[in-house]
Formats: structure tokens, C-alpha cells, sequence
């Protein structure tokens, strides 16, 4: 059964088997584990999975995929949930358990972004991550403090999460080939993230990224004093891609 990749939905099937089996290798997935693939798409690495697996969760948006899964699945090993991830409360999954997830996806790259803040509520509950993602925003996740790359997206992540770019995949590993490269990123929630309420970062994480070629001392001027950045060791005088995650949490905490 033919089918036709869905623009709207991002759809990009991997279908190199060197590159599934390296992804596979990557998570090394246990009969043990509770799993979940967002996006299973045709299924190619959902099959492979389930080798490794008694049961396997999957959440797919494309009832048309749902329905091929159905007939390649069987119920006693396949739990489909149809419907949005960024609507999908996982806590529906780890409820019923007492062991933390295993997530695992090749992610549409129209809602990438949205669903790894969609997913920071229920790290605590996860065991790790692996995606693959578009390039240029895993090497944005992963930036360290003076990058080109690090911003907004680095911090926030940061804060929760060990992250490690794993290896790039090139467009030539799916159907249809994106025009951009990609990349498996693992993700490995933090024992004990910083306190700090998530608001409050991130209002003052955008608004230091608001203008990344001013210094803070201009741009973080609706937030703080000078004297709030030099409290907590920041030089004012410095652009917000200089300033470590920790730094950030310590302003975001002075937030009333």
C-alpha cells in the first residue's frame, strides 16, 4: 500500500537501513523499556524496534498511517495513539507504569521546536531521548555559552536536559529527501535541574536573546538593573550568547 508523503505534516521517511540500524545501535533499546515513537510514519524503524520489545507505544497524527500500522501491527505488541503530539498528555503512558520512558522519533521539523517544550513537563518521567532533527536546530540545542549558535533554545534545554549530537544524517536517507541535513541528538533529563520557575526563564531568556548584538545592560533593561546582572556575576557590558545557562537561572530567579 503506496503512500504520499504529506507536506503539511512534515512528512521525510528515513528509509536508509545503515542509517536505522545506527539509530537503533544509538538507543539500544531493552525488552524491558517503556518506549514511545513519536511520528512512526511507514514504520521502518517502529519494525526494527519491535524486535527488541514486548509492546511498543506509537503516536501518529496521519490516520491513513494509523491504519497501515494496525495492519503490520498486532495490538498485543503495538499501542497506537492517533492524534497530535502536542496535544498528548504522556503522562497517560507513564501512569500505568513504574518505570520512566524511553522516547524516540524521527520528528517532523514544522512542530520540532514546539514539542520539545511540549515534552520539558514530563522529563522527570522520561529516561532519555533520542531524535532526529534538523541540523541546525540540534546544534543550536546543543551550543555551548560564546556560540553563533547559542540562544534561547540552548538555555531552555540546557536547563533540563544532557544533550549530545550523535551523528548527521544526510537528505539522501529519506523519502523524500529534505533539502536541509539532519541529525540524532540524545537527550538525557537532569537529576535535579535547577530550581527555577520555567516563566520566569524563559521571559528572560527572550528577552535577552531579543537583540543578540546588543549588550544586556540595554536589552534586559525592561527586566533588571544593572545591579540585579552584577549580583549575580553577570557583566552587563557582555551579549547574552557570552552568559552560561547557570547565570541565566540565577537572573530569572530575581524575577518577582
Amino acid at each position: 500500500m503506496k503512500h504520499t508523503p504529506r507536506k503539511r505534516f512534515g512528512q521525510n521517511f528515513l528509509q536508509d537501513v545503515s542509517i536505522l540500524e545506527a539509530i537503533i545501535t544509538a538507543i539500544a533499546p531493552k525488552k524491558t523499556d517503556l518506549m514511545v515513537e513519536i511520528g512512526p510514519g511507514l514504520g521502518a524503524l517502529t519494525h526494527l524496534l519491535s524486535r527488541f520489545l514486548p509492546l511498543l507505544h506509537v503516536i501518529e497524527l496521519d490516520r491513513d498511517l494509523v491504519e497501515r500500522l494496525k495492519k503490520t501491527g498486532s495490538p498485543d505488541t503495538l499501542v497506537i495513539h492517533q492524534g497530535d503530539v502536542l496535544q498528548f498528555d504522556f503522562e497517560k503512558i507513564a501512569s500505568g507504569s513504574d518505570k520512566k520512558m524511553r522516547i524516540v522519533g524521527n520528528l517532523p521539523y514544522n512542530i520540532s521546536t514546539p514539542l520539545l517544550f511540549h515534552l520539558v513537563p514530563f522529563a522527570s518521567r522520561v529516561e532519555d531521548q533520542h531524535f532526529m532533527l534538523q541540523k541546525e536546530v540540534v546544534e543550536r540545542m546543543v551550543a555551548e555559552p560564546g556560540s553563533k549558535t547559542y540562544g534561547r533554545l540552548s538555555v531552555m534545554l540546557q536547563w533540563q536536559y544532557h544533550m549530545e549530537l550523535l551523528f548527521i544524517v544526510p537528505p539522501s536517507a529519506f523519502h523524500p529527501p529534505p533539502k536541509v541535513d539532519s541529525a540524532i541528538v540524545r537527550m538525557i533529563p537532569r537529576v535535579e535541574p535547577a530550581a527555577c520557575d520555567s516563566r520566569k526563564l524563559e521571559k528572560t531568556v527572550t528577552q535577552a536573546f531579543s537583540q543578540r548584538r546588543k549588550i544586556l545592560r540595554n536589552t534586559l533593561a525592561p527586566l533588571f538593573t544593572e545591579a540585579d546582572l552584577v549580583d549575580v556575576g553577570i557583566d552587563p557590558g557582555k551579549r547574552p550568547e557570552e552568559i552560561p545557562v547557570e547565570q541565566f537561572i540565577s537572573l530569572a530567579n530575581r524575577l518577582s
